[in-house]
């Protein structure tokens, strides 16, 4: 194995060669959630070993956090990537193992689990790019699925933590929580000892929702003259309704999946995961318009049905404008449903305490 240092981070390039199998995880470490099922705060949240945990989706938005969350207890962390440059970009200066390839490439996602204790599955899209290049919500949620679970089986990991989304489930118009729903199905009969979350919206200074949110309190991306959401009608009274979602912070995300990998009760659990409070969206939107440095107080919320979005989208699709819009089909259609849940599972087992909205945004407002 050669080893290597980036100019920004430590790594090392993962060889071929394969890797002694690890011991189970059970009692390794203590989460750093206290209280709840399982856990032991006498400990103060130090790790006794060190863990060799694959991700996948390391570079994304949460994968970063995870990544982070699992470096910085001490863990081994092991990420597979199509592009170096953008990994060593992406992860800075945490500590951490590249294997070069994507999660259609069999050799690579078998390097990427053999040995490892767990694996953390984050792979997933919001929105479908041209079927030509595979970006389809069946191929990046369903068919990569598949294929780290039938990896993971082969490296005998011990541990796997999916990450779904609220609101998945089976015959629904929104084909993103249609797969979503098969990819848990595909977890479910793994025989691995699994645990699924489905999280509500994540927000964090470096987050696709809050970036593109700050430039529109700022009017400085379209539609630039009103904060914009989706909303449903009711078909008898012709009255509408926005959705309600529980935000979550991405480092509370990172940590409850972290923490469910030491915790035998978590096995075959699906959490919901969930900030504190539940808003609206036009509570969302002036929320972020009063704390973003720059943002045009005039500027208002004002929502569009989400099942006319969804056939605008559908329409410019057809006929090969559908990337000119801001958003696809599906993404009116999960905006306009509610994206809460109750939190008492995830608290009573893995201690889960999420912090709340209003106080996180104050604290990384100006850095967006």
């Amino acid at each position: 194995m050669r080893q290597g240092r980036s100019e920004r981070g430590t790594w090392r390039e993962h060889g071929p060669r394969p890797l002694a199998r690890c011991p189970p995880l059970h009692g390794w470490y203590t989460p750093r959630h206290s209280g709840g099922d399982g856990l032991n705060s006498d400990t103060g949240g130090v790790e006794s070993e060190r863990l060799t945990i694959a991700v996948t989706g390391a570079t994304g938005f949460v994968g970063r956090a995870v990544v982070r969350a699992l470096a910085e207890r001490g863990h081994s962390v092991r990420t597979l990537v199509r592009d170096m440059d953008k990994a060593r970009d992406a992860l800075g200066d945490l500590d951490y193992t590249p294997v070069k390839g994507d999660i259609f490439n069999a050799d690579a996602v078998g390097r990427l689990c053999d040995g490892c204790n767990g694996v953390i599955h984050l792979i997933g899209i919001r929105r479908e790019g041209p079927a030509r290049k595979g970006v389809t919500f069946r191929r990046m949620h369903v068919e990569a699925t598949g294929r780290i679970l039938e990896a993971a089986k082969q490296a005998g990991a011990r541990r796997y933590i999916h990450m779904s989304a609220l609101g998945a489930r089976p015959l629904t118009r929104s084909r993103y929580h249609q797969t979503k729903y098969e990819a848990e199905q595909l977890v479910r009969s793994s025989g691995l000892g699994w645990t699924i979350f489905q999280p509500s919206i994540i927000h964090g200074p470096d987050g696709e929702f809050m970036q593109m949110a700050a430039g529109w309190v700022r009017g400085e991306e379209q539609p630039k003259y009103f904060l914009p959401y989706f909303f449903t009608v009711d078909p008898d009274t012709g009255e509408t309704r926005a959705g309600r979602v529980q935000i979550v912070s991405v480092e509370d995300v990172a940590g409850v999946f972290v923490d469910a990998l030491s915790v035998d009760e978590a096995i075959g659990e699906v959490y919901p995961i969930g900030g504190p409070e539940a808003m609206d969206w036009p509570s969302l939107l002036t929320t972020i318009r009063d704390h973003v440095p720059g943002a045009n107080p005039k500027l208002k919320p004002r929502g569009i049905s989400g099942d006319f979005a969804s056939y605008m989208a559908q329409a410019a699709g057809i006929v090969g404008l559908g990337q000119l819009l801001p958003f696809g089909p599906d993404e009116p259609l999960m905006a306009m449903e509610d994206s809460t849940c109750s939190l008492a599972r995830a608290e009573a087992h893995l201690g889960y305490r999420p912090r709340e909205f209003v106080e996180e945004l104050s604290g990384y407002a100006r850095r967006i």
